[in-house]
């Protein structure tokens, strides 16, 4: 059992100045927190292609953003018309049509229409499930009207539960797998 001093409240409970943060009451907190909205986590920037854009130019909107593995489509008003995805492309390479890409075809040819996408009202269970179902690494996130507010990672809901229980990681220690046999040091 942990215990930290406070001189706030929690959700926990407080005793005195002294607030109890055992297993139990951390996995309390668990189905509150994956509950929640999603707009509460922090969206990624999507890498966004026109309609009509080349594969070559996708493909190197892809590498210059460094951190992506798709690029989202959108149309003049915002809405996602489709999203590019690597598997998209390594699918075509290797699966049963093993002619050569054209990279000057507009990316409408390998794109995925109607993508799975969530809404900014769902919560962060939704965004798991559809996530672990449906093997996405890279979740559009669209508002009322459909228009692409930005994208989530698992990433991003590890790091959004991490921060939720910031006393419980940083008393972790460095290596809970390692035990000592004896004592370091002189």
């Amino acid at each position: 059992m942990l215990v930290v001093r406070s001189g706030a409240r929690s959700e926990i409970g407080t005793l005195g100045d002294v607030t109890e943060l055992s297993e139990g009451a951390v996995v309390a907190r668990v189905p509150s927190l994956v509950d929640e909205r999603l707009q509460v986590l922090a969206r990624r920037e999507p890498v966004i292609v026109a309609p009509n854009t080349s594969l070559a130019d996708c493909l190197a909107a892809i590498r210059r953003s460094g951190t992506g593995d798709s690029v989202f489509v959108v149309d003049a008003s915002g809405r996602l018309a489709g999203v590019l995805t690597e598997r998209d492309i390594f699918s075509r390479l290797v699966g049963g049509d093993v002619a050569p890409i054209d990279l000057d075809q507009p990316v409408e040819t390998l794109m995925t229409t109607k993508p799975h996408h969530l809404h900014l009202e769902e919560t962060v269970r939704d965004a798991i499930e559809l996530m672990q179902t449906g093997r996405y690494r890279n979740v559009p996130l669209l508002d009322d009207g459909d228009i692409l507010q930005g994208v989530i990672r698992p990433q991003d809901i590890l790091k959004y539960l991490a921060e939720a229980f910031p006393e419980e990681l940083l008393n972790l220690p460095p290596r809970p797998h390692q035990t000592m046999n004896r004592p370091e040091g002189g």
